[in-house]
């Protein structure tokens, strides 16, 4: 078993590795055939391992890594419910991409970068999920991270995608910072780091040492998960090549928080106040992040909205306690919103823009694409049948047994998730044709991982009874009965509410043919509410100013000085010194017979 684990991890480490030496001496064949291969045999070690190693936490030692006096960390790998279904879902999910990618950046010249930062990104996400222990997760959490700035930024000649990488990695590193204090102080009150015993002495910590301790781990996650605060860099790491934001920014990366508090979860559980900062930290962004994404016109930072409110869903879930819907939500997610991310690919690639105000009319020309858009839109709106209503409504029923409010604040947000989806399919393929004049099909080599994740979309969210039953031997998974009657009404609410902002949409976009293009509110929302420009203002401006004072006057006005000083004292002193240097010989005498007498005077006084 630790042999198939190892294989799990190592597998696309190892086409990493490859790329990186070697990539120059591989024709493209080659890297196309290699790159998605060391990704399969990840998600077929995944499937064999889930299979038949069943859901018992195990933990398997593979080597020692840290040994710091009391400290020490071993290089092993967890295997359990949460981390199995992880392990499935990361691979399985990246070897889909990596196949799509073949097409999409087939014809790019830096493909052999490409592929090996992909690699490299999977290798991180898996080592992240099976991690047994806080240090670990860490070097997987900026392994992510990393080949998040290097795939956002991938088209580096480009100012905009360059600007989008290194907000990403700034804005990350804040959250970092929260995260290690976390682990420091974990560390402090514990002497251990393992999720096992952390998760076994929780219920023993001072409630005030666990709820500092929790919000510092919850820091790093609203920036890994792009939530409020931090969710500021998600939106423009759209620059990056569109798998990548299939991949990294609606599948794995950013549900990286989520699974972090669910690993966690009786730690969070120990400081109440840390779960409910975390179930309305979710629902806020979830409703913020919708009614930005009402008024986008490019069709990637649509579902970059839509991809920070969903997030958003799954810590509300987390957050009222109900870990099994809210990780369940993170499975089925992933499959329709990389489906939606890669069929968006797949429009941008027929038609050369990501502006939906320059599409129109493309469902004739992209059949495929049209349809399987369509079914990640029912998905994600909650339209029954699809697996999108089944791990959202677990969520707002729990929330409702929560909190009013909350389950209020979520069914509205579902409301408005419909009606931006449909937007966004009324804009780009109804209607007459607005600035393409030629597009295309996708290649199968693109459609066939879009209609298997379209498959998923709709079968996945049967199996949700299953799920919780698998995750049940973590020993922290329940679910609050909620009466039959109440339940239906509950769902008959988010459905009814759904279907009208479908035909609101309809109304708007294709009826009447007239954006909401006026007022107050338009003019806040597509500002993004400002919150680019306040930070700007509070932190960006002040730090760059204060760097430019600090140049100024300290480092020009007292580095500076202080080592041309030094020059100059000693240019001075060589110049004064020179006189000595006369290169006559009868001087150089004169000198030696005068340090002799000093010598001997000195001698003599000491006898005396």
């Amino acid at each position: 078993m630790s042999f198939l684990l190892a294989l799990i991890v190592l597998a696309p480490a190892l086409g990493a590795l490859v790329l990186i030496l070697l990539g120059r001496f591989l024709g493209k064949r080659a890297v196309f055939w290699f790159s998605p291969a060391t990704v399969g045999i990840s998600f077929l070690a995944s499937l064999i391992a889930f299979t038949t190693f069943k859901n018992h936490p195990s933990v398997f030692y593979l080597f020692p890594w840290i040994s710091v006096g009391k400290f020490h960390v071993d290089f092993s790998l967890l295997w359990d419910p949460l981390s199995s279904i992880m392990a499935l879902t990361v691979s399985g999910v990246s070897f889909l991409i990596h196949i799509y990618s073949v097409g999409y950046m087939g014809e790019d010249p830096g493909f052999r970068r490409y592929f090996a930062y992909l690699n490299l990104f999977t290798f991180s996400m898996l080592l992240l999920v099976l991690a047994p222990n806080l240090p670990m997760m860490f070097v997987g959490w900026e392994g992510v991270g990393l080949c998040s700035y290097l795939l956002i930024g991938f088209w580096f000649d480009r100012d905009t995608a360059a600007d989008a990488g290194k907000k990403a990695f700034i804005v990350n590193r804040v959250g970092d910072f929260g995260f290690l204090l976390g682990i420091f102080l974990l560390f402090t009150l514990l002497g251990n780091l393992d999720f096992q015993y952390i998760n076994s002495r929780a219920a023993s910590l001072p409630t005030t040492a666990a709820t500092a301790a929790a919000l510092l781990l919850f820091l790093g996650a609203t920036g890994k998960s792009a939530q409020i605060p931090l969710y500021i860099w998600l939106p423009d790491a759209m620059e990056g090549p569109t798998p990548v934001s299939a991949l990294i920014h609606a599948a794995t990366m950013v549900t990286a928080g989520v699974y972090m508090v669910s690993r966690l979860f009786p730690l969070f559980a120990r400081s109440g106040l840390a779960l409910e900062v975390v179930a309305w930290v979710g629902i806020i962004t979830a409703a913020l992040a919708a009614t930005i994404a009402l008024v986008q016109n490019d069709i990637k930072k649509v579902l970059a909205y839509s991809t920070i409110s969903q997030i958003g869903y799954m810590f509300t879930g987390v957050g009222v306690g109900a870990v099994s819907a809210g990780m369940f939500h993170l499975f089925t997610h992933a499959f329709f919103k990389s489906l939606l991310f890669l069929a968006a690919g797949s429009v941008i690639h027929a038609v050369g823009t990501q502006d939906m105000r320059e599409m129109g009319g493309l469902r004739r020309k992209m059949p495929i694409t049209f349809w399987v858009f369509t079914i990640g839109a029912l998905a994600i709106s909650g339209i029954p049948g699809f697996a999108g209503f089944f791990s959202k409504d677990q969520i707002l029923a729990q929330a409702y047994l929560h909190s009013k409010t909350l389950w209020t604040v979520g069914v509205i947000t579902a409301g408005l998730t419909a009606f931006y989806m449909f937007r966004l399919i009324f804009m780009t393929f109804y209607g007459e044709p607005r600035g393409w004049k030629h597009a295309h099909e996708s290649p199968p080599v693109m459609a066939i991982p879009m209609e298997i994740l379209a498959l998923l979309s709709v079968i996945s969210g049967w199996f949700f009874s299953s799920f919780h039953q698998w995750l049940k031997p973590l020993g922290y998974i329940h679910l609050e009965e909620l009466a039959h009657e109440r339940e239906l009404i509950l769902m008959g609410v988010s459905v009814g509410l759904a279907l009208a902002a479908i035909v609101l949409a309809w109304w708007i976009y294709l009826k009447r043919k007239r954006g909401l293009r006026t007022g107050f509110l338009y003019t806040l929302l597509t500002n993004k509410y400002y919150v680019d420009e306040i930070y700007e203002a509070l932190f960006v401006v002040p730090y760059r100013e204060g760097a430019r004072a600090v140049s100024r006057y300290f480092d020009a006005g007292v580095i500076d000085r202080a080592v041309l000083g030094s020059g100059k004292l000693t240019l001075e002193g060589g110049r004064l010194l020179s006189f000595l240097q006369t290169g006559l010989l009868k001087d150089y005498a004169l000198w030696m017979a005068a340090g002799i007498v000093i010598a001997l005077f000195v001698a003599l006084r000491g006898l005396l």
